[in-house]
């Protein structure tokens, strides 16, 4: 059994595209190939065992008296102290002989190199296994009992997030197929082993990568209830001070024009959330998740950038004493609020396209001794390196903006408040004021930050509460700032109208 190399060219160069496409086409046409040799192959006895130095097959004959197949991975002297099992259920040879009573050929090859399987993932395979398995020509899936793949590491996996994958062929726009973790339900019984549980045929691996800790379980019902609840009333809150401020004919200064911007942002970025894991499914295109998540990605940036545009301008308010007038203010904000963001996502998505799309959140499910794992899905940034500096980097950047002009203005407010005798109305307003720009200026983001140790659980609530109900806390602000207008409007008719009844 051969291996392929990279062929001899003579002449001008491959460009990378052309070598990747080489490249997919070798390892597709290898693997296609080597199975068919399998199934097809003629030998003695009930299996057949073949080997080189990163390749295992093995072949089984299998009648429909199957009562169950366990294979243990031989030890390799280039491959001390790793291990793996796979376990077949006697469910798996069942319907193939409800259809047509015969004689199954069962093929299982083990890789020991992750070229043949190339994707656009960002994580390692562990041990840089796959464990691959094909019954026949038929299609095994949705097995009632699963088939329990295990793999050992020779180290602790504590602080790793290990998932268990398939390899889904013709799944990706770039390679010949992606790691997907449908079917599958990771557990690992001890902190060096992972099981594997699928209820189908397939080549299979687990995605090891550095991450935070998993959100248990038991916490995705009230995070994804609060979630749905908050995110509906804040786009009902959004929608309703956005219908205001078109129907009325007052309040159309700069100030409140950044306040509707910045209330459309937040409006975008809850519709597309409340939207993200129902398009992150399997029925959906994996075009259109990853049209989401750009857009859910903008919606994100566009309600930060917009918050800084917010402390920019109270800074300017205060700084300049409540006199400003800047050629165009509003138009060149707007460029800034709405352009960064556009130019920040076209930019990731034309060099890395594959950024975005299903994102996978692991949740973890402590059982006995061991602890089970669980995925769900949403459209959204996919890239770690994207997640860190356009998510994280950016929202860190935004809030540290943000908390520094509150600090100013407290203190800006406090020395106004001072100089005054007596506590006069206007210091106490302008304190409420900035009390109330803690919310506008979008400070309960910085929780993002806290998601680690002791504070996890804490966070996760405080979080999701405070800014799933982000928009209903701007409608608010919305209505006391008009109440507070029209206040001070009826104070000025009832002193003119004094001024003119003295006169």
């Amino acid at each position: 059994m051969g291996e392929p190399c990279p062929p001899r060219l003579s002449g001008a160069p491959l460009t990378p595209a052309a070598t990747l496409a080489l490249a997919i086409s070798l390892a597709l046409r290898f693997i296609h190939g080597l199975e068919q040799r399998l199934l097809n192959a003629t030998f003695g006895g009930h299996n057949l065992t073949l080997q080189t130095r990163t390749i295992q097959s093995l072949a089984f004959r299998l009648g429909c008296d199957f009562a169950g197949l366990s294979l243990s991975s031989s030890i390799m002297e280039w491959v001390p102290q790793t291990r793996h099992t796979m376990q077949f259920p006697a469910e798996l040879t069942q319907n193939a002989c409800r259809a047509r009573p015969r004689e199954l050929r069962l093929i299982c090859i083990y890789f020991l190199a992750t070229y043949y399987f190339q994707s656009d993932t960002n994580a390692s395979l562990l041990n840089n296994y796959v464990l691959g398995a094909q019954l026949g020509h038929e299609h095994v899936n949705n097995l009632r009992e699963p088939i329990n793949i295990s793999f050992w590491h020779n180290q602790s996996l504590e602080g790793y997030m290990v998932t268990c994958v398939f390899w889904k062929e013709g799944a990706s726009q770039h390679y010949w197929g992606v790691w997907s973790p449908e079917g599958c339900r990771t557990e690992q019984p001890s902190p060096s082993q992972v099981l594997c549980r699928c209820n189908h045929l397939s080549y299979f691996a687990v995605l090891m990568q550095l991450s935070a800790a998993p959100v248990p379980v038991e916490l995705l019902a009230p995070l994804t209830y609060i979630s749905l609840v908050g995110c509906s009333i804040s786009v009902m809150a959004s929608l309703l001070t956005l219908l205001l401020h078109v129907h009325t004919r007052r309040q159309r200064d700069s100030i409140t024009r950044i306040h509707m911007n910045l209330h459309a942002s937040v409006l975008l970025l809850n519709v597309a959330f409340l939207l993200s894991p129902t398009l992150a499914v399997t029925p959906v295109p994996g075009s259109v998740c990853a049209a989401l998540a750009a857009v859910l990605h903008f919606a994100l940036l566009s309600c930060l950038t917009w918050m800084a545009i917010e402390g920019f301008n109270l800074y300017l308010l205060l700084g300049r004493v409540y006199n400003i007038y800047i050629r165009r203010y509003v138009l060149k904000l707007c460029a800034v609020g709405w352009g960064v963001p556009a130019f920040l996502v076209l930019l990731v998505l034309a060099v890395k396209s594959s950024a975005y799309g299903p994102r996978t959140i692991l949740l973890s499910d402590s059982q006995g001794n061991g602890t089970s794992f669980q995925n769900m899905s949403m459209c959204w940034v996919r890239s770690p390196e994207v997640h860190s500096v356009l998510v994280m980097g950016y929202g860190g950047l935004t809030s540290l903006f943000n908390l520094v002009v509150l600090a100013w203005a407290l203190r800006a407010l406090r020395r106004l408040k001072a100089r005054e005798k007596a506590p006069g109305p206007r210091a106490c307003r302008d304190t409420v004021t900035v009390l109330g720009l803690t919310v506008l200026l979008g400070t309960t983001w910085a929780l993002a930050f806290f998601s680690f140790g002791v504070f996890l659980l804490p966070q996760l609530f405080l979080f999701t509460v405070f800014n799933s109900l982000y928009g209903f806390f701007l409608f608010l602000w919305f209505c006391s700032r008009r109440c507070r207008s029209e206040a001070v409007a009826e104070a000025e008719m009832e002193a003119f109208s004094s001024a003119q009844t003295v006169s």
